[in-house]
Formats: C-alpha cells, structure tokens, sequence
C-alpha cells in the first residue's frame, strides 16, 4: 500500500485529506500538536482498515521530524509527503507596522524551515518510491494566494507562503524525480482562518471541499506536472 506523511493532521485539510486517502487504503503517519485531537482523527481513519501512526510533536522540532519519517519507513517506505501544518504568526492577523518580529519568525520556521527539513529527512524515501513498483514520490506543500496577492494584515503569512512556493519551485528543478506541487486551496472553513479572521462572518467552504481536486492531482501521476496550483482550477485542467 501506498504510504503518506500528512502534517497538521488532526483537523481541518489535512485531517480531511488523511480520510480520503485512507479510504482509497494508504498508509498514513499522521502529525499535530494537541495528542487528544490527534489520537481523534488517528481513531477515525484506521476506520477503514488503514494502517495509521499518530505522532505527536512540533514540525519545528528536528527530532519529531525525524520520528515521522522512521514511522513511514516503518511502514514501508514513503510515497507522498504533505506539508499542511501552518503558523500565522499573528492571531488575529495585523498590519506590518504590529507584525511582532517573533511572530513573524514562528511562521517563517513553520511554513519554511520545518517543511524543508521535512523534505530533507525524507528525501532518501521519496527517492525510492518509484524502485518500489509505485509511482514518483511527491511532495505536496499547501500554500495560499496570500503568497501572490498583497492582502492587508496577511504580509507575514503571505511571504513564508511565498517563501513556501519558491522552495517547492526549486526542489521541483533538482529533483526531477519526484513530483513537487504547491496548491492554494482557497479560503476553507479552518480553525486556522477563524484565528486569523474572527470578525468574518463570511461563508466559507469546508475543507473536505478541496480535498477532490488533491485527489484529482495525485490521480496524475506521473503526468501532473511539478508546479504550483490553485484548488478550484484542477478540475478544469488550470492553474
């Protein structure tokens, strides 16, 4: 079976994302913080027979990075990584001028530095994903249209998004072998976006509605391109 690290998994996309694919009988190594809401979403997905390791821990913290990558080799191997877990750096979000620069480093660690280190561990897996009789590995990492759009009180976020979007562009170029996609999945109904937000009262839609057009991406291999993507385009074919 197919095996996936999923970071920022116990709510929200990814823990949407960790469904849908179990459903389709990955393999999953699934990440958060909080243990209790972990352990939650790790008891909903082994619901449809999968195998799941929750692992509890800090993406920033190098040793945890390391625990889900031995995990997934304790599971087989590894063939997609998903970079999910995301920091704002400011709840509510703020105007430069406030941005504290601490902030403003906890999401540069998060979005950026973690999510490299993670591909770093996990490269020698996502190497041999294919010598495995699978397909490519891939890396997915969720951006944000805060990393194009200039955005009011989003400038911290929108530039690790951005920061996010440049790596994966990069590890695309000098990891031919892989597949290495960056995908803005809109505005989605998330505990993250009520923390930056909590006066919109806007409708949003909820993640699981993203989660089809992953799907829609991972069911390309080997013919999905490495790039960046926007959610509500790949059902047309766009970007």
């Amino acid at each position: 079976m197919p095996v996936a690290i999923i970071t920022g998994a116990s709510k929200g996309l990814g823990r949407a994302l960790a469904t849908a694919l179990a459903e389709r009988g990955w393999d999953l190594v699934l990440d958060a913080r909080t243990g209790d809401v972990l352990e939650d979403a790790a008891l909903e997905v082994r619901g449809y027979g999968t195998r799941v390791v929750a692992v509890v821990g800090d993406v920033t913290d190098a040793g945890h990075r390391a625990e889900l990558v031995a995990a997934a080799r304790g599971l087989g191997g590894l063939d997609l990584l998903v970079n999910n877990a995301s920091a704002l750096g400011a709840e509510p979000l703020v105007r430069l001028e406030e941005l504290a620069l601490a902030g403003l480093r906890v999401a540069l660690e998060t979005n950026v530095v973690a999510a490299l280190g993670l591909v770093q561990e996990a490269l020698p897996l996502l190497r041999a994903a294919a010598g495995r009789g699978g397909e490519s590995g891939a890396v997915l990492s969720v951006s944000s249209d805060a990393a194009v759009e200039a955005y009011e009180t989003w400038g911290g976020y929108g530039a690790s998004k951005a920061a996010l979007d440049q790596l994966s562009a990069v590890l695309a170029r000098e990891e031919p072998g892989l597949r290495v996609w960056a995908v803005d999945p809109g505005d989605l109904r998330t505990d993250l976006y009520a923390a930056a937000v909590p006066d919109d009262d806007g409708w949003r839609p909820e993640p699981a509605a993203v989660v089809p057009a992953l799907l829609r991406l991972l069911d390309g291999r080997p013919r999905a391109a490495s790039g960046r993507y926007v959610a509500s385009a790949l059902g047309e074919g766009g970007r």
